[in-house]
């Protein structure tokens, strides 16, 4: 049953204006170092002082990350206050996770060198899990992803690796493999390696086909297998095993930098967005082949994002973190992506802004970051499109390589909304606004190297009500419950 909660505040009934967000000013952090750090630089989301406020939690690479503690109120406040636990240094990313389902936030680190899985504890405070049996190590880190099997009280958990340091072959050609931990009752046993590996930067557990069993998409980068290789998904059996064409896979390569993933057509299965270097792969579920199959549907849809929408510098875009969100409240999904040069590539664009993919009532999207005030040149990671201060806007935050970390607040006076309090990965929200239906999958993963623990924001445009339910992940289903606009639906786990 849907308990509802205080009504944060409510827009009132007039055209949606367009995207509009402002510079916050936070404590100063950076995402720095050598070559292993040119990717990476991803931030975690999650609430760790129940107050129900995302903090941020930001790699630093060569300098310490760093816990920004959220002090929001009508306006975005952060207050960096890192405990000694979190202040690592060698970490590409981070994502949040309720490892042992005790009700308080996890995370599990990516490094340059063992990845770690820190236990939360009360007030923001984290520990090294004991007794998990989980051991890592001097790997190079760049992709993560969890999900919880049948039958299984810990998560599955996915790294993926990148190149192989210690191969004197390399750098190329001597991509890494992806590192699988699968539970065995309350512990981890060694690894199993998900060969072939070609060097992951991206990986999302997902219920795909919709049957309470999540696969694993591999998103990689060929710049360094070079040939050979291919995008990725694991069918989660024993052992696990790669798709094939005859299934419906089609083999695809890019430089594959991010996945983001959330149906788009209405059809109740996820499409995905690909981020890369040159374009970015907007590609639509098709159900008729009965196996992974996507459909390229990029310059239909008008998501290429080839080329800096501004600044005057005509050379291929760079494309790192994806995601989905409403950011107008309009009722569609928009896409945001943070952009930059790797480092110093002469055929890739150096002022290359972030872009901001507005979808139009037909389905296309049209480009909007510089009129919405998100065009940064700094060289862009990862990020987080969350609501920052519960006002029913998504926010977003943006780790920079060697510049600091930018905050933008939302202050689009756009359409109704609607926050619901729920983190059990594998569940699906359905929820029917008019003649639509939104659905969305609970994950952890994508991103590049960012991820996001809380709050699920719907824009509800107009409508003032919904129909809403949740499908947990053994298949069964809450009843239909008419929901108000403009407020926090907290779902409370059977």
């Amino acid at each position: 049953m849907l308990s509802r909660a205080l009504i944060i505040c409510a827009f009132p009934a007039v055209a949606l204006a367009g995207p509009d967000f402002r510079p916050v000013s936070v404590p100063e952090h950076v995402y720095d170092g050598g070559w292993e750090h040119f990717v990476g630089g991803g931030v975690a989301s999650f609430d760790c002082d129940g107050d129900a406020l995302p903090e941020l939690y930001a790699a630093g690479g060569s300098n310490p990350a760093v816990l920004l503690r959220n002090r929001s109120g009508a306006e975005l406040a952060f207050a960096a206050d890192t405990p000694e636990a979190l202040a690592l240094t060698g970490v590409t990313g981070a994502y949040p996770l309720d490892i042992d389902r005790d009700g308080i936030t996890d995370l599990a680190v990516l490094r340059v060198g063992p990845d770690v899985l820190l236990r939360g504890l009360p007030g923001c405070q984290f520990a090294p899990f004991e007794g998990l049996g989980f051991a890592s190590g001097d790997h190079w880190t760049t992709a993560f992803s969890a999900t919880w099997e049948a039958g299984q009280s810990l998560p599955t958990l996915a790294f993926g690796t990148y190149v192989d340091r210690s191969d004197p072959d390399g750098p190329f050609e001597t991509c890494d493999d992806t590192l699988l931990y699968r539970p065995e009752g309350d512990h981890y046993p060694a690894p199993r390696r998900l060969i072939p590996g070609f060097c992951a930067l991206s990986m999302l557990f997902t219920d795909w086909q919709r049957v309470g069993r999540a696969d694993l998409r591999v998103s990689n980068d060929r710049h360094y297998y070079v040939r050979g290789g291919q995008e990725q998904m694991w069918a989660m059996e024993e052992p696990p095993r790669l798709y094939t064409a005859e299934e419906g896979w089609r083999p695809y390569a890019l430089w594959g930098m991010g996945i983001a993933s959330r149906d788009v057509t209405g059809d109740g299965f996820a499409d995905v967005y690909l981020t890369s270097m040159g374009d970015q792969k907007f590609q639509t579920f098709d159900p008729t082949t009965g196996g992974p199959s996507y459909q390229d549907a990029t310059f239909a849809r008008g998501t290429t994002a080839h080329r800096p929408h501004t600044g005057g510098d005509g050379r291929p875009s760079t494309g790192w973190h994806a995601a989905f969100g409403d950011v107008d409240n309009d009722g569609r999904d928009d896409i945001f992506v943070a952009k930059g040069n790797v480092e110093q590539m002469p055929d890739a664009a150096m002022d290359d802004p972030n872009t901001l993919l507005m979808q139009n009532p037909d389905g296309t999207f049209t480009e909007a970051a510089a009129q919405a005030g998100l065009a940064s040149m700094a060289r862009g990671r990862g990020a987080a499109v969350v609501d920052l201060n519960n006002d029913g806007r998504l926010d977003v935050a943006v780790v920079n390589r060697r510049a600091p970390m930018e905050v933008f607040q939302n202050i689009t006076q756009g359409g109704h909304w609607l926050l619901v309090d729920l983190t059990e990965v594998g569940a699906f929200i359905e929820l029917k606004v008019g003649e639509t239906t939104h659905t969305r999958e609970i994950t952890i993963g994508g991103g590049h190297a960012s991820g996001h623990l809380g709050l699920q924001h719907f824009g509800l445009g107009q409508a003032e009500t919904a129909q809403m339910r949740v499908i947990w992940p053994d298949g069964t289903a809450t009843d239909w419950q008419s929901v108000t606009a403009d407020q926090i639906v907290t779902v409370p786990r059977p």
